[in-house]
């Protein structure tokens, strides 16, 4: 029988533990609770896990700590957040903190597998995530995360800041649907008062900077009456 992956589920709140565990083991992954940082850091090398879900709000020991800690010892273990916080800013730090996914409190199980299993898809073992990676290249695209600065080859591309953070974030999620609500809620925050519409306003924006046409996408994929994909494989550099 196939391996089944390995989840360490970290979370205070019981009520949480006690029905995602079994729903998580019911869509194929083999489970290990537990309910703090500090308890989640004992079982990391005992139960191996080939990803993380990841409370950030938890005492003795929160979330981003825990992350931070396998972070600075090399540990690439895929990670994803969750918490209660829904700001676009509160996102962007954990993705710049390491964490390979983000997703705010509460949440349907069912976007939650999808996101593992997208995360495990992508990750390869032992190194460097495209989440923590400080420069993305795809193609003769690359983008510079501590500048916020996109090249095609050695020619800047100018692009808006809500343009390059849409184009971090398709870069860090490849093959991957990305609906219009999601984009939304990750880039924008739904505190921003606006609508999808901005989105396909912004997914323009790169395409025509890109010289991507739709109807032959090299990097972004339309996905019909769904939102979009990154279709080009996309290389970490540290």
């Amino acid at each position: 029988m196939p391996v089944k992956p390995k989840v360490l589920l970290v979370d205070d709140e019981q009520a949480i533990t006690s029905n995602l565990a079994p729903f998580l083991e019911r869509s194929g992954f083999s489970v290990a609770v537990a309910a703090d940082g500090e308890e989640a850091l004992r079982q990391v090398p005992s139960f191996g896990p080939n990803l993380i879900v990841l409370d950030v709000l938890m005492p003795k020991i929160d979330g981003r700590e825990v992350l931070r800690r396998m972070r600075d010892v090399d540990n690439w273990t895929p990670v994803i957040l969750l918490t209660q916080v829904g700001e676009s800013t509160e996102r962007a730090m954990a993705l710049e903190e390491g964490a390979d996914d983000y997703l705010n409190k509460p949440f349907d199980p069912h976007e939650l597998v999808a996101r593992i299993r997208a995360v495990l898809r992508r990750a390869q073992a032992g190194k460097l995530p495209l989440a923590s990676a400080s420069r993305l290249i795809c193609r003769g695209l690359s983008l510079d995360r501590r500048s916020r600065r996109a090249f095609m080859g050695d020619a800047e591309l100018h692009l808006t800041p809500k343009a390059i953070a849409l184009l971090e974030y398709m870069l860090t999620h490849p093959d991957e649907l990305l609906t219009r609500d999601r984009l939304l809620d990750t880039i924008w925050g739904w505190e921003y008062p606006t609508g999808t519409r901005t989105v396909d306003t912004r997914i323009a924006e790169l395409r025509r900077v890109l010289d991507d046409d739709p109807a032959q996408p090299q990097y972004i994929e339309t996905v019909p009456g769904q939102g979009y994909r990154f279709v080009g494989h996309v290389e970490a550099v540290s």
